[in-house]
């Protein structure tokens, strides 16, 4: 009898530790992608200017994974949140300070204010319903944006501003280096904080909702709530996208505002695979340095290229792809 005593909590030790999931530090992302983003502007010095736009682009694309891989709401007017923040942030530096990081906290303010707007009355419907009206949405303020020349400069687009030094000491360099690491920086720290949501019980309950929100709502789940924060902040970070493609470009244009960059944003996501948080930032990157390399070589039909591998995707899902070059990379010897 006293051994059986004394040996079962020790035998209950280990089982209940090989119970308990290991999930990878929410931090190791992160830190992996300031390693490579690092990496890539070190080794690629005349290649600083594609740097920032994959970094901005990248983070964008991370907004819309939100809303579409975790929260699971087709949207094809995302463009509007990266627009509002792009032009809140050029007509801020313009009109009343010209300092980075003011700015850039104020394109995140816009993003996340037209989104709680829009949501509270987009997140009522779903399906073909949402997406539509995100899509009218996103022409309202193009239109507005257009009437509004003294504002936004209507169609010849914001310009005329210059951004001040990063922190008061870093200026913004012609070779672009100020701005591409002060676009990894924030790329880094929002996609950290991205992770941490998604990790949370509050995106568990968001991916939830995403698989089945009849059962959700039964269960007790704020279902309209939790959907409302999420795409709040999925709004804040893609305002400062915006607000960083304005400052590291010092103009506007109604492109930021347009169909095409919402739908270009979906097929990054689909390339690098959404729900997962690091397929927004391999399909922003893969997409970009497709679209730079190929329109560099013919500029007329570098769309055949993109629409061969979305064809790709489709056929053959990343998923199956890693899958199969884990299984080629372990039967090397």
């Amino acid at each position: 009898m006293n051994t059986m005593t004394t040996t079962t909590p020790a035998l209950a030790v280990p089982a209940r530790q090989a119970a308990t999931p290991r999930c990878a530090p929410a931090w190791r992302a992160p830190a992996a992608l300031l390693v490579i983003g690092c990496a890539a502007c070190a080794l690629m010095p005349d290649q600083l200017g594609l740097m920032t736009r994959i970094f901005i682009t990248a983070l964008f694309v991370l907004s819309l994974d939100l809303v579409v891989g975790v929260a699971g709401l087709a949207t094809l007017g995302h463009a509007a949140l990266f627009g509002m923040g792009a032009y809140a942030a050029g007509i801020f530096a313009l009109k009343v300070h010209p300092d980075p990081l003011v700015g850039l906290g104020v394109g995140i303010a816009a993003g996340a204010g037209l989104a709680m707007l829009s949501g509270a009355f987009l997140l009522r419907y779903q399906g073909f319903t949402f997406l539509m009206l995100t899509i009218a949405v996103s022409q309202i303020l193009l239109n507005l944006a257009q009437k509004a020349r003294d504002w936004t400069g209507g169609d010849d687009g914001l310009s005329g501003f210059v951004m001040g030094p990063v922190m008061g000491r870093f200026d913004f360099d012609l070779e672009g280096r100020v701005a591409s690491l002060y676009a990894l920086a924030v790329l880094v720290v929002l996609f950290y904080a991205a992770r941490r949501i998604v990790d949370s019980p509050f995106g568990l309950a968001v991916r939830g909702i995403h698989e089945n929100r009849a059962r959700m709502a039964a269960l007790g789940t704020p279902v309209f709530a939790r959907l409302w924060v999420l795409y709040t902040v999925a709004g804040a970070m893609a305002g400062a996208a915006g607000a960083l493609s304005a400052q590291t470009n010092a103009v506007v244009g109604m492109d930021s505002l347009s169909f095409a960059l919402s739908a270009e944003a979906l097929v990054m996501l689909i390339l690098g695979g959404a729900g997962r948080l690091t397929g927004a930032l391999i399909g922003a990157a893969v997409f970009t340095v497709l679209h730079h390399t190929a329109a560099s070589i013919n500029p007329y039909h570098w769309l055949f290229v993109v629409g061969g591998l979305l064809m790709l995707v489709v056929l053959v899902s990343p998923a199956k792809a890693w899958a199969w070059l884990r299984r080629r990379a372990g039967g090397v010897r």
